[in-house]
This record gives C-alpha cells, sequence and structure tokens, in this order.
C-alpha cells in the first residue's frame, strides 16, 4: 500500500487554499480597476462640464467680476470666479475711436463625491473684455 500513486487529502487541501487565495487577489485587482475606471470617468465628465461653464461664461465677451456657484445635477457642483486682472490703459486713442480692453482671470471648478473623497477638477484661462462701466 506505501507504494500507491496519488495525491494525499493533505495536498489536495493544500492546492484549493493556494487555488482561493489566487482567485481572492484577482478579483481584488478587478474590484480595484473596476473603481480606477468609474473614477476616471467621472474626471473626464467633471473636465466637459468645466469646459461647457468656461464656454458659457466667456461667450460674448462682456464678463462681470464675482463669483458664481450651483448645482449641476448628477453630484457634481460648480463654481465660477471672474477677477479683473487689469485694464489696457497703454493703447492711445485713436480720435476717440479706441476701444478699451480689460483682462479678466476666469475659474471653473466642478467638484464632487466620491465615498469619503471630495474630488475637484479646476480650468484657469485669462479673457479679454469690455471693462466693468464701459471706460
Amino acid at each position: 500500500m506505501r507504494d500507491a500513486r496519488g495525491f494525499t487529502l493533505l495536498e489536495v487541501l493544500i492546492a484549493f487554499v493556494i487555488a482561493a487565495l489566487a482567485l481572492g487577489v484577482m478579483f481584488q485587482v478587478a474590484a480595484s480597476s473596476l473603481r480606477a475606471s468609474q473614477t476616471a470617468a467621472r474626471y473626464e465628465e467633471a473636465v466637459v462640464r468645466a469646459r461647457s461653464h468656461l464656454a458659457m461664461a466667456t461667450a460674448g465677451g462682456s464678463l462681470m467680476p464675482g463669483d458664481w456657484e450651483g448645482d449641476d445635477g448628477g453630484g457634481y457642483r460648480w463654481h465660477l470666479h471672474v477677477a479683473t486682472a487689469g485694464l489696457d490703459e497703454s493703447r492711445p486713442a485713436d480720435e476717440g475711436t479706441a476701444v478699451p480692453l480689460a483682462l479678466y482671470a476666469v475659474t471653473v471648478s466642478i467638484s464632487w463625491s466620491e465615498g469619503d473623497h471630495k474630488r475637484e477638477v479646476r480650468l484657469d484661462t485669462d479673457q479679454l473684455g469690455a471693462p466693468v462701466g464701459g471706460r
């Protein structure tokens, strides 16, 4: 009986434990990859929303300094900040036809919560426009 070939019960149990550990690690890696993919998709959506708010804020060239914010739906919140960065007073007036310009710093932030983490995307730009008060 000593020369019988095959696996003992202990060897089979050890093989099952090793297989279970390997499967557990593979499931953890897959779950982590899925979470990272979902986070990347949320960032991509936030960038699209921020670009949209930035385009709406700078369209038409009439900017007003101030802060605005609101709910963008889908768990996203937006914040728009417009500040005067400077006035162009170096241009010579050409018989009263020169149009004064102001430089505005525009910032759009989109924020959302993912579990216990707060995430944010921020886009900054400078935009020329008419000065407030139409100097």
